[in-house]
């Protein structure tokens, strides 16, 4: 496995990399741990992290995954495609009411990511990148992106026993696991509840029980955190973009981009174009109050 780490900032309290991994199969690694608490927000490509025999959770552009420190687990790349990712490594100190385990609220090892999460991650991708990066911008746009990524796992305790809530879990996984394979895939929901092993109609109660929405809008979040950088890209147009997304036309894609993120596609490419920091914040800040008012 070819595997590439490199630091793109670094302070006193928190360091950014970037992850990028080619495997030959999909093989799970050897039993590692990291000396700090890591988050990991991948942008493109999947992985799996496994804490456990058996028990597994997905890493995709539309989620963020954390590693508690001194904690063991082993890595996969289900499919052997491998991914490419925004890494975070700090100590317990720089967010220690966002990482107490003591209250009802626990931190889960993974969460689905708000759409302002994925557009700020992106933000901060294209930022690290410049020729002249401001050290204080990327560390206040690395904090608020740890922030809202450590909120997206808060989840309350399970009514459920142990055993059924491992099962479900895994089912769930397994369902995400293929999205995240192919997300552009002409999908079903009965075809998905044969990857989980239940019926149709169990899966979508478990799925909104365990994730948070439904299997329909799970992909289309999924479809949309994979075009993202496409349109920041500004290459393909958006007409291929929204085809090989796995979208019906330039215009259902707009408007479930639009519906996600708060404008269109070519709207943010415009605003990208003249690199407008201020307007892709106004943007993320709606979203946030949007959420907030929900």
């Amino acid at each position: 496995m070819a595997i590439k780490r490199r630091t793109l900032f670094e302070n006193e309290t928190l360091q950014i990399g970037l992850f990028e991994a080619r495997p030959v199969s999909d093989a799970c690694g050897d039993v590692e741990q990291q000396s700090l608490n890591a988050l990991v927000l991948p942008f493109s490509g999947v992985f799996s992290k496994y804490d456990a025999p058996g028990r597994y959770v997905i890493g995709s552009p539309s989620h963020a995954v954390f590693f508690a420190a001194d904690a063991p687990y082993r890595i996969g790349f289900p499919g052997g495609i491998g991914d490419r990712a925004l890494t975070f490594r700090f100590a317990g100190s720089l967010a220690p009411e966002q990482l107490d385990t003591s209250n009802s609220n626990r931190l889960a090892s993974h969460g689905l990511l708000p759409a302002n999460a994925i557009m700020l991650r992106n933000l901060l991708w294209r930022r690290l990148q410049d020729d002249e990066v401001d050290e204080f911008e990327i560390e206040t746009l690395g904090l608020d992106l740890l922030d809202r990524s450590l909120r997206s796992m808060r989840t309350g305790r399970s009514g459920l026993r142990h055993s059924a809530l491992v099962r479900r879990m895994g089912a769930v996984e397994r369902v995400k696991e293929a999205i995240a394979l192919a997300p552009a895939d002409n999908w079903s929901v009965a075809r998905l509840a044969k990857v989980a092993n239940m019926s149709p109609f169990h899966l979508c109660h478990v799925f909104r029980q365990m994730v948070g929405t439904s299997v329909y809008d799970y992909v289309v979040r999924e479809r949309l955190a994979h075009t993202l950088g496409a349109v920041l890209d500004c290459g393909d147009d958006l007409t291929t973009i929204a085809l090989d997304a796995g979208f019906a036309s330039h215009s259902h894609f707009t408007a479930r981009f639009r519906n996600f993120f708060g404008c269109t596609p070519a709207a943010l490419r415009r605003i990208t174009t003249a690199d407008h920091v201020a307007e892709l914040r106004k943007i993320m800040t709606a979203q946030q109050s949007a959420l907030a008012l929900d």
